[in-house]
């Protein structure tokens, strides 16, 4: 291996990665805090926890999608559901983010060959990719367990589980790696990652409610196996790093038998001739998004079923008065609050949108684009309309979807469950156009679109665990969508945050119309 210079591309790295690498990690643990302090006030005594933890394993759905609970006298494995599985994830996703960008994208963009004309070794930007994932996951661990602990949950079992997710963050870097070999294309790069990652979680979900070995076969399954907060097998540990250097290896064989640039799975060539209607700039962005709109629509959907059958079973683990009125306080019913999150997650669908317009423009298509009969006007709009409208469609489909699946468990009438998905278009439409509005202050600047909704989510989630006032919780557009179907339709709050929308994005067109492109 020649790796030459790669500490000084591990410090560009980490230069580069000063916003989004904090904001991930920062939100991953403020989560594990918030679901850490908030259990003990949702169950009072050993008994009530035992009758919550036994009604999520008798819930396929509910094992399906968090992982079943092996201990049901822990209160840390209680806390600590969701986070197991689905919210290792979301840290599996951005480290997969991290890797592709210091890796794929640089050779799809010309800088890895650039770099490597001068002293920097042909295998530096691999290793320098690597050894920033270990370091950020050894922080994200460590920050987990001493964020666990303050939350009020045992030292050993916090120290346990902040190894585990750490361990799932350098597996996930090693398919990063691994799938980088693989494309040419950083974008279908980024749908082997997400394949292999949706693989992992069906084995566990399949595993966890069937035949217990395919638990054992993914490493999501072992975040269960582990036990952090029972009986700890500190003997699974290892096998994480085991697993990542077993992939980090693979990726660098495979790195010395292509050519840099190159995939070893070829490019199909497109038609020698494009379509008329691609002349027109919507029609564009539309063919260049349209495989990633689908998979958003399956993954909405989806999981829009899976919580829409979920929902029903909650009465069994919220069975005491005080719970309830919790749950009552942050929102109402259930159905609110899983559409307070999918919201924020689906609106990172304009996020991509406005994104991928940046680089564009970062790497002189849209010069190109713009040298024809295109404007302006129609350039940008077309990424806004598409970042809009494709974030609505999204909860239209999650809608139809909690839909299916509440009519599918006989859950009671709760009421029209599409339109309380539709009441958080106006919301995420505000953090669509802040998105534009980051495009429109220069290329430089688009790195803001990853920010916005979750900085708007740790906000909402700050405000309830230490009552911050009002008028700060309030700067968040998702703190003014009612409680549906809880709640009645606001058409205030809908009308209020669209102009908001509207405000924001004319000010992005006024800015974008001075500025120089580049």
């Amino acid at each position: 291996m020649s790796t030459t210079g790669w500490p000084l591309l591990l410090r560009l790295g980490l230069r580069r990665d000063r916003v989004l690498a904090p904001v991930g990690i920062g939100v991953l643990v403020l989560m594990s805090i918030a679901s850490a302090a908030a259990t003990p006030s949702l169950y009072h005594g050993l008994a009530e926890r035992v009758h919550a933890a036994e009604a999520i394993n008798a819930s396929p759905a509910i094992v399906a999608l968090y992982g079943p609970i092996l201990d049901v006298t822990s209160e840390g494995e209680l806390a600590m559901t969701k986070m197991t599985v689905l919210y290792a994830v979301f840290a599996a996703v951005l480290f997969v983010a991290v890797v592709r960008r210091h890796t794929r994208v640089e050779e799809e963009s010309g800088r890895t060959e650039l770099i490597g004309g001068t002293a920097v070794g042909r295998d530096a930007p691999l290793v320098a990719a690597s050894v920033e994932a270990v370091l950020l996951a050894v922080v994200l661990g460590l920050l987990t367990a001493l964020g666990n602990i303050l939350g009020g949950l045992d030292a050993r079992g916090s120290l346990a589980f902040g190894l585990l997710w750490a361990g799932s963050a350098l597996v996930a870097a090693g398919i990063g790696v691994l799938t980088a070999q693989l494309s040419a294309s950083a974008r279908t790069c980024a749908g082997f990652a997400a394949g292999i990652i949706g693989l992992l979680f069906v084995l566990r979900a399949v595993g966890d409610t069937g035949p217990g070995w395919l638990s054992w076969v993914s490493p999501l399954g072992w975040n269960t196996q582990v036990r952090a907060y029972g009986e700890t097998r500190w003997w699974l540990l290892p096998a994480y790093p085991a697993l990542a250097l077993v992939l980090v290896a693979a990726a660098v064989v495979l790195r010395s038998r292509r050519d840099l640039g190159a995939g070893l799975v070829a490019a199909r060539p497109g038609p020698a001739t494009g379509s008329p209607r691609l002349a027109d700039a919507f029609s564009l962005a539309v063919k260049v998004h349209a495989t990633t709109l689908l998979l958003w629509s399956a993954a909405a959907g989806a999981l829009g079923v899976v919580f829409g059958m979920i929902a029903p079973g909650i009465g069994d683990l919220l069975d005491n008065a005080t719970a309830q009125s919790i749950i009552d306080e942050l929102g109402g019913a259930l159905v609110s609050a899983i559409l307070s999150i999918v919201a924020v997650v689906l609106t990172y669908f304009a996020a991509t949108v406005v994104s991928h317009s940046a680089h564009d423009e970062t790497d002189g298509r849209v010069e190109i684009v713009l040298a024809t009969g295109v404007s302006r006007a129609r350039w940008f709009g077309a990424t806004a309309v598409l970042a809009l409208a494709g974030t609505a469609w999204l909860l239209v489909v999650t809608g139809v979807g909690l839909w299916i699946g509440y009519a599918a468990a006989d859950g009671p009438g709760i009421g029209n469950l599409v339109t309380a998905a539709l009441a958080w278009v106006p919301a995420a439409w505000v953090v669509g156009a802040l998105a534009a509005l980051s495009l429109a202050l220069g290329a430089r600047w688009a790195a803001l679109v990853w920010v916005w909704p979750a900085a708007f989510l740790t906000l909402s989630l700050l405000g309830d665990l230490l009552d911050l006032p009002g008028w700060l919780t309030g700067l968040s557009p998702y703190a003014h969508v009612p409680s549906l179907p809880a709640a009645s339709w606001d058409w205030g709050s809908a009308g209020g945050l669209s102009a908001v929308a509207a405000l924001l994005l004319g000010v992005a067109w006024w800015r974008f119309r001075e500025r120089d492109i580049g």
